[in-house]
């Protein structure tokens, strides 16, 4: 993780020069980076590198036994339940691919910036054979528009940028040359209002779905 502080936004930059999977080294720094913008910025800004936003869980620590899965498995649900929690305003700019958890990334932002391109974004659990937990499930009825839940949570659809935004998955798409430069200017936007109401209402409007995924934890 690469991190910048620019007019009160903490932009934190992804790029482990492959899938951007989500392993222990993605949590911890999304970690340190939200630890960061809590404490010298006013919003935030999530940026995957050109081409992939995030490919999903890194299935290799899946791979290494049940206990590894269900302790990265945990460490997902955290964070997912951190950025949806976030106080600040939370900005995804979704640089291309995101399936699976990378599109529980932008379920989890507030506001969701996607870019031109033949890209892939959505749920393909069903697809591969995998049920989600609790997590996805409030993640998805929440964000996601109900005329596609059943499409795009159900049966694996995936879409391209532009659909993705009538799915719920994003709110817009700019050029690629755009992207960032649209996500921090709407993050910076969003940070000049007071940001103790907006805590609040973000808080109070997601509370019940952050209990029932908190309660999943055991």
């Amino acid at each position: 993780m690469e991190l910048e502080i620019r007019d009160n936004v903490a932009i934190l930059r992804f790029d482990d020069g492959k899938a951007n999977a989500v392993g222990h080294d993605f949590i911890d720094g999304m970690n340190e980076g939200l630890d960061k913008a809590e404490a010298d910025a006013k919003a935030a800004v999530i940026v995957g590198r050109p081409g992939r936003f995030s490919g999903g869980f890194d299935l290799s620590e899946f791979q290494k036994g049940p206990d590894e899965a269900q302790a990265l498995l945990r460490r997902g649900t955290e964070m997912f339940m951190r950025l949806y929690g976030h106080p600040q305003p939370l900005v995804a700019a979704c640089t291309g691919h995101a399936i699976a958890a990378g599109a529980f990334l932008l379920l989890s932002s507030d506001t969701r910036i996607g870019t031109e391109g033949d890209f892939k974004i959505g749920l393909n659990e069903t697809a591969i054979g995998m049920t989600l937990p609790v997590f996805g499930h409030e993640l998805a009825a929440n964000r996601l528009s109900k005329r596609h839940f059943t499409a795009a949570f159900i049966q694996a659809n995936l879409y391209g940028p532009n659909e993705a935004v009538d799915a719920g998955f994003l709110d817009q798409v700019v050029a690629a040359e755009q992207l960032e430069e649209t996500a921090i200017g709407i993050a910076a936007q969003l940070a000049e209002l007071p940001g103790d109401a907006y805590a609040a209402n973000k808080r109070d409007s997601r509370a019940v779905s952050l209990e029932r995924i908190k309660a999943s934890l055991g």
